[in-house]
């Protein structure tokens, strides 16, 4: 007789919460459906979401700890919610997305985790969160889509606890308002900032960080070559543009 695979269930349950925030002013900007598909895929978890967790967690300067609620902004299909889960140890992961069926993908990433997970469909800004009521947001690779950056950094800062985290991992404006971004993504691209703009941002906003706690990779996927050059054992060019920005800000007092 065959054996049988016993499938792992999550012993907390899964939410899927559609409030919908009605705002005339459209403060997200949808991606294309290119770009829908690339956040199902293993590509982005393992060589996005995945390589971008990791060098976050370097960038503590010290071990990253625990939190107890964290609020991932822009959660798309949620690969990135058992990865928060096992790297944060949080009670309560809030993921938020403005799409529907992103949403109905994410409660199966969802189930994988061994924390609550309430899902709702949300853009930003506002955030329908009461203020210090996370201890962390991951904003990863969704802070380019919002059409009013100041405003949503203003409400990240409101709803974090103080003391709370901000890991920001977002794509920067040369790399954005590249060719082949444009003809395969959506941006507003009024709001697109380089690396040294998103820093004065968080900074302008109440965050504070050091120049330990921030990073500027050049990953493959953001290179004119793709990495092929790395690949064909040629080196990487010395001076560039920076295309990702990573950071770990903290909410001061």
């Amino acid at each position: 007789m065959g054996s049988r695979r016993r499938r792992r269930v999550s012993p907390h349950a899964t939410t899927v919460t559609l409030t919908e925030h009605v705002n005339g002013a459209r403060p997200w900007v949808r991606d294309t459906r290119f770009g829908g598909w690339l956040l199902t895929t293993d590509v982005w978890r393992r060589y996005v979401i995945h390589a971008a967790l990791v060098e976050l967690a370097q960038l503590f300067g010290g071990p990253a700890g625990s939190y107890a609620t964290i609020l991932d902004v822009g959660c798309g299909a949620g690969k990135a919610l058992p990865l928060l889960d096992r790297f944060f140890k949080p009670s309560l992961l809030i993921g938020l997305d403005p799409d529907r069926e992103m949403l109905m993908r994410a409660s199966h990433e969802g189930a994988r985790c061994r924390c609550q997970v309430n899902l709702r469909l949300e853009c930003v800004p506002p955030l329908l969160l009461p203020d210090a009521s996370v201890d962390m947001i991951f904003c990863h690779q969704a802070f380019h889509h919002l059409a009013d950056p100041e405003s949503s950094a203003r409400e990240f800062r409101r709803v974090l606890r103080p003391g709370g985290v901000l890991l920001f991992a977002e794509s920067c404006a040369p790399f954005i308002r590249s060719l082949r971004v444009r003809v395969l993504f959506r941006h507003p691209m009024h709001a697109q900032r380089t690396a040294d703009e998103y820093l004065l941002l968080l900074r302008s906003t109440g965050f504070s960080f050091t120049e330990e706690n921030v990073s500027t990779p050049y990953p493959w996927w953001s290179r004119l070559d793709f990495g092929l050059l790395e690949r064909l054992g040629r080196s990487v060019p010395i001076t560039r543009q920076e295309t990702v920005l990573n950071v770990v800000a903290f909410r001061e007092g």
